[in-house]
């Protein structure tokens, strides 16, 4: 089903860079959440990956990610928008059980039969995670969007948190940055890059489960506020400071260039904002300074603690002047 034109053109933004910028988020929020038996919600885990429920003897986990086409091809929208959302659980260490798909759609400008490739996509890629997927909830919205709500559940004993890190532990990154940057391209261009479809449909289910196993306590998904914006949270949270060597950060092929060429998303500049007061760069330059902060869309997971075959990008230190510094 080719669509009336490219479907990342019915978007304002996409995936990662649509969200609404930390430090806003933060301000709505604030003394918002809770309520009921709020004393069970389990503070210390990420906001931004799940929220995480003691119930007797159990651990739950709630997910929900969902956002406009990052993708002109409407399934693998579908398979990026299902492992982002499934990354929240297994950002906290969690294991999906069941998801329900949440879908706005222009019905008088794009055809259902898109929505339907969309939702065929998370489908396929919850089917792979092991997670059913039920019917959901549709709106006629007049921008496309998709995503899932996932329920899982943690081992009670040890969830990831966020404020857990300690001084003296290395940072782990399982998957390479460049996302934003590659997708602003593909909107602008409509540049196919393989690679980074790759990246964003991988679960990180076998990255969560390697970081349990070598008693791993703290962790968060990188996703829309980008390596540093995520980086900041798990700093603060823990009392540290985070030490980010510049040169051990992967990235997908044609990253670079793509910054270089101007394909900057506006959510990669809006977290570069964020987080500029709260970073040391020393030396480090605008076009890293971009990528480190790139908004990433169902990005890896970032790990303090080691991971096989996920490189160490830095290291949690005492708590110093700045909550992250760069060199």
């Amino acid at each position: 089903m080719v669509p009336p034109a490219r479907l990342t053109q019915y978007a304002h933004g996409g995936g990662g860079a649509s969200t609404i910028p930390p430090g806003e988020l933060e301000r709505v929020v604030a003394g918002l959440t809770g309520g009921g038996p709020a004393a069970d919600l389990l503070d210390g885990t990420g906001a931004d990956d799940a929220a995480v429920l003691r119930a007797g003897g159990r651990v739950l986990v709630s997910s929900a990610c969902f956002f406009p086409p990052v993708l002109d091809d409407a399934y693998d929208w579908g398979r990026v928008a299902a492992a982002s959302a499934l990354s929240g659980v297994y950002a906290v260490g969690g294991v999906p059980l069941m998801a329900l798909n949440l879908l706005g759609w222009p019905r008088d400008a794009l055809p259902m039969e898109l929505a339907r490739e969309a939702v065929r996509g998370g489908r396929d890629v919850a089917e792979r995670a092991g997670c059913p997927v039920a019917p959901g909830h549709g709106i006629d919205d007049p921008e496309p969007k998709y995503g899932l709500a996932v329920t899982g559940t943690a081992d009670p004993d040890r969830p990831l948190r966020l404020d857990t890190g300690r001084a003296g532990v290395p940072l782990s990154l399982t998957k390479p940055l460049g996302l934003g940057v590659l997708a602003a391209r593909h909107k602008a261009t409509g540049e196919v890059f393989a690679h980074a479809v790759e990246t964003m449909t991988e679960l990180n289910a076998d990255a969560a489960l390697a970081a349990l196993e070598r008693g791993v306590r703290c962790a968060t998904g990188v996703a829309g506020h980008g390596l540093l914006g995520h980086l900041y949270k798990l700093a603060r949270a823990s009392g540290v400071t985070a030490v980010v060597d510049a040169k051990a950060v992967r990235y997908l092929d044609g990253a670079r260039e793509a910054v270089r060429d101007g394909f900057v998303p506006g959510g990669t500049r809006r977290n570069l904002a964020w987080v500029t007061p709260h970073t040391d760069f020393g030396r480090i330059g605008e076009e890293e300074r971009l990528l480190l902060a790139d908004a990433q869309t169902s990005g890896g997971l970032l790990v303090a603690g080691e991971v096989p075959g996920a490189p160490v990008i830095g290291e949690l230190v005492a708590q110093g002047r700045r909550a992250l510094r760069v060199r």
